[in-house]
């Protein structure tokens, strides 16, 4: 540890990526479209392996939202992650983008989706929502018949028996109400003291340094002074409504070995990202231009307003399958202000109803279950055509290639920048005929120097070239976030 801190702010878990969120069929290469396999009812099969995407879901939610943008295909997503937390998250987003719209409005959804992405502390409730959905989680991991009638589009079979026991151990802590358990407060102000050291007591200047030397200059430009102050001071990234934001986020907690005395000691508490903010992965481009302008040199939208549209523009398309566009008179501007507070009274009267009654549903759940069927609240999720998503064990993309299953089978790999070390050549044993290698690179790891960020990308380019791929383009590493390979002929 030097005198001004630890230097190592990302963190040991990815909780949200270092990138804008992809449209895998977007960014595949069109040669590799060109090679897909096709199935028995004649639709082309497209087979993602996303190594490390991170515990946003924002490629997953992307790609599935707008699957309806381009030809017919069977999307089937195979994910492997270092850690289980990041799988409850998977799980956790995906059960909440498919709430079915006559249960969760758009706005209700999407903001409930950013406060459990990016918020440190989140309102009762949402934490209300976490709890309840943990519990639906707790059956689905131990009832897999259950998993396979609610989720058909979910498929957590792969994963070890003890993998399924921890990540129920998991959902059991999200379920826990009790505060103390998890003191989010102090953890983040320990992270941000170790991380500091001696500039703490100046600390704002390090965050304004932060902010205009490194992500400005990386071209996170549309992050405001205010809100990334505020996030990097409290973990709070998203104060949509006006509430109070007091309650952990347990969905960010994990587990990890601390040294102490000579002796690993397992330690829960907050590892992740304390410098570079959860805005990356919805917050900084947009297909909607207007949000991007500027008057007088300052950016008219903050990566909040970003983040908000693109998430909302996200799942209406997954619901609708039509894209979504800013009203654009101030009649229809006033006209969705008075559906937001309409919808927020809803909301607050709904939840009022759900604490009156909640004895009286658990005792109708528990007679029910007890007849053998299933819960009176129970409601089917948004169907997905065409989309399954598998959770393959932790770090297991070294064995993939013993599985005759996958051999030449992934038409796109991802990798995440924190587990490129696994591009290795036993990669091209489980790639398909021309696929599209994805990496993610190291822009905005903001404790990277210029020269450690071009050293990544070359060394990316390197390890590709060893497993059989060639660079599609150029690339440059402070100011491309991904880089794409295609591979070779014969291998």
């Amino acid at each position: 540890m030097t005198a001004a801190g630890t230097g190592q702010g990302f963190g040991a878990v990815s909780w949200w990526g270092f990138s804008p969120a992809l449209d895998f069929q977007q960014k595949c290469l069109t040669v590799s479209m060109e090679h897909l396999n096709i199935s028995e009812n004649n639709i082309p099969d497209f087979n993602i392996l996303m190594v490390g995407e991170g515990g946003d879901s924002r490629h997953l939610l992307k790609t599935i939202s707008q699957a309806r943008r381009w030809p017919c295909r069977r999307i089937s997503f195979y994910v492997v992650e270092n850690n289980l937390e990041l799988i409850g998250r998977h799980l956790l987003f995906l059960a909440l983008a498919l709430e079915p719209p006559d249960k969760m409005g758009l706005q209700e959804k999407s903001e409930l989706y950013l406060e459990l992405h990016g918020n440190s502390l989140i309102r009762s409730q949402t934490a209300a929502y976490l709890q309840e959905k943990a519990q639906f989680l707790i059956k689905c991991i131990t009832n897999l018949d259950y998993f396979q009638c609610r989720l058909p589009a979910v498929d957590v079979s792969a994963l070890k028996f003890k993998e399924r026991d921890q990540l129920e151990a998991i959902f059991k802590f999200w379920r826990n109400p009790d505060l103390k358990i998890f003191q989010m407060d102090k953890m983040w102000d320990l992270r941000n003291r170790q991380y500091l050291g001696t500039r703490y007591d100046s600390r704002k200047g390090a965050y304004d340094w932060d902010l205009s030397m490194k992500l400005h200059d990386r071209g996170a430009f549309v992050i405001g002074r205010n809100e990334y102050f505020k996030w990097r001071e409290k973990g709070v990234a998203f104060e949509i409504r006006e509430g109070i934001y007091d309650i952990p986020n347990k969905s960010i907690a994990s587990g990890l070995l601390l040294r102490h005395k000579g002796e690993k000691i397992p330690a829960r508490g907050y590892w992740g990202d304390i410098v570079t903010g959860p805005y990356i992965a919805f917050g900084i481009e947009s297909e909607e231009k207007s949000l991007l302008e500027t008057r007088n040199g300052i950016h008219v939208k903050s990566a909040q307003d970003i983040s908000q549209y693109n998430i909302t523009a996200l799942f209406h398309e997954l619901v609708n399958g039509s894209c979504y566009t800013l009203p654009s008179s101030p009649e229809h501007s006033s006209q969705a202000n008075i559906c937001e507070v309409i919808e927020e009274e809803e909301e607050g009267s709904s939840l009022n109803n759900m604490r009156e009654n909640k004895e009286e549903t658990q005792t109708e759940e528990s007679q029910s279950q007890a007849k053998g069927g299933g819960s009176n609240s129970e409601y089917d999720f948004f169907p997905l055509d065409n989309v399954r998503v598998h959770f393959l064990p932790v770090n297991c993309i070294q064995d993939l290639h013993k599985k005759m299953k996958f051999e030449r089978f992934f038409n796109v790999t991802y990798f995440s920048c924190s587990m490129v070390q696994h591009v290795t050549p036993k990669l091209k044993l489980i790639s398909a005929p021309k696929a599209t290698l994805i990496v993610e690179l190291a822009r905005f790891m903001l404790d990277l120097k210029k020269e450690q960020i071009e050293g990544f990308a070359d060394r990316v380019a390197e390890m590709a070239k060893e497993a059989g791929y060639v660079p599609f383009g150029t690339v440059d590493g402070m100011k491309d976030t991904f880089a794409r390979f295609e591979l070779k002929e014969g291998c």
